[in-house]
């Protein structure tokens, strides 16, 4: 049963990690800046939540403790956000995704950190093989550093709030959890616009950027979002950066297919998505390999 079940959520988690290697495809195609994008996505987003939840009729209240820790990780989340459509805004949607792979050696240092528990030698070997690779892009496409600094920088927000997640969801369920991160990403988003730009430069978007935003926050977060922190019952945050790492496959594919020579490359961009992508197909391997060798040892010959 647990088997069928860790099957199943391995499976929900790749659909879940296709669909958000599509974001970045509407990140680039959606015209207005990335701090308004991420405003009405998180708005669409809860809303579409709070419409599921009236007409499945389930309760939402939480007690305040909960609301508070889920509030403020929604700071986290809006924050990724931001980074990301910026590192897209900034750079290509390649870049920003592969960037996103560094997400790997953030939650290998830190998810053992906030268990505490001892790190894992070769989840960091693998993280450090992701971050040449990102150093190896960063030489090569240096006219998008600032783009870089925001993907890398939003990854490290990405590891943070799974890692919490990971915690909060053997507590409660996924579209509890997402609703009030979401409503929390969207107050944090609204009070900096307030105080940075005022609510001025919020201007409703056009009929082609809204189309755009309702399958960006419906199914690529309301939908993805919930997707993507139920899976975290059978499976460790590590585990789900780890996959989610296959986000900049996808994404690239689509970005060649969407956007053609606009997101053409140097060479030394594709050496170094080759070493990421390696590193991350390899790791599970590597890992088994290593179980299956302990476990022979621990058996008496004979």
């Amino acid at each position: 049963m647990a088997s069928k079940s860790l099957t199943k959520n391995l499976i929900i988690l790749h659909l879940t990690v296709f669909v958000w290697g599509f974001t970045g495809i509407l990140g680039k195609l959606i015209s207005i800046g990335a701090i308004a994008l991420v405003w009405y996505r998180v708005l669409i987003a809860f809303i579409a939540l709070f419409i599921y939840f009236k007409a499945s009729k389930t309760a939402i209240k939480v007690s305040r403790n909960t609301f508070l820790k889920l509030f403020f990780t929604g700071a986290i989340v809006g924050l990724h956000w931001i980074l990301f459509f910026q590192s897209i805004k900034l750079s290509t949607v390649s870049v920003a995704l592969v960037c996103l792979s560094s997400l790997t050696l953030f939650t290998a240092i830190l998810e053992p950190l906030f268990n505490r528990k001892k790190v894992d030698i070769l989840d960091v070997f693998t993280g450090l093989l992701i971050i040449v690779g990102i150093t190896l892009i960063f030489n090569f496409e240096s006219r998008y550093k600032l783009g870089i600094i925001s993907g890398l920088s939003c990854a490290l927000c990405a590891s943070i709030f799974s890692i919490i997640n990971s915690k909060q969801i053997k507590n409660r369920s996924a579209p509890i959890i997402s609703f009030y991160e979401l409503a929390g990403a969207w107050v944090w988003i609204s009070l900096y616009n307030l105080i940075t730009e005022g609510f001025g430069t919020l201007t409703f978007p056009g009929t082609v950027d809204l189309v755009y935003l309702l399958i960006l926050g419906i199914l690529c977060t309301a939908v993805a979002y919930v997707a993507g922190v139920s899976v975290m019952q059978d499976l460790s945050a590590f585990k789900v950066a780890l996959i989610t790492n296959l986000e900049p496959v996808y994404g690239i594919i689509l970005a060649f297919i969407f956007f053609g020579k606009k997101e053409q490359m140097t060479g030394g961009f594709y050496l170094g998505a080759i070493i990421v992508l390696t590193s991350i197909f390899l790791h599970p391997l590597i890992q088994k390999y290593f179980q299956k060798r302990k476990i022979e040892k621990q058996i008496p010959l004979g």
